[in-house]
């Protein structure tokens, strides 16, 4: 559910630009960039762990619900929304660094030797010897930190 807010955002501010006939100063940009950034961030941890089709179910239902609970609600207050997702992206970006923590600590002893899957490798454009999980977590992590503004 992650990319909703960004899918929604541009979309519902593309609607507008056209009904008004004008330029939206590059938000319609900014929030499907968002979206996509986090698709690829779910692509990304999908390689590390094939869901079945109950969790696929439950991620089906769930994206439907706070599709259409996110969209009445940017209708309504868009500023509100996106106060909503900063926080959303704060508390991300301090369970990545929770995660990148326990990594380091030897918390995640399986982790430190995890490759990162090549669809991250692709997208982040990760150096060689920096391809390990603490590194994605890392590029995601200032992804996230990135949302929250």
């Amino acid at each position: 559910v992650a990319g909703v807010p960004g899918m929604v955002g541009g979309m519902l501010r593309h609607l507008r630009s056209l009904r008004r006939m004008k330029r939206d100063n590059g938000w319609i940009e900014t929030l499907l960039e968002e979206a996509y950034n986090e698709r690829m961030h779910l692509l990304t941890f999908l390689k590390l762990a094939e869901p079945g089709w109950f969790m696929r179910l439950m991620v089906l239902g769930a994206q439907g619900v706070f599709f259409n609970g996110f969209f009445l609600s940017y209708l309504i207050s868009p500023r509100t929304c996106h106060r909503f997702v900063g926080y959303l992206e704060e508390e991300a970006v301090i369970t990545y660094t929770r995660a990148i923590k326990d990594i380091e600590t030897g918390k995640l002893p399986d982790w430190e030797k995890l490759d990162a899957p090549e669809i991250a490798v692709q997208y982040w454009n990760m150096p060689e010897g920096q391809r390990k999980m603490r590194d994605l977590l890392l590029y995601v992590r200032a992804d996230e930190a990135k949302h929250r503004e």
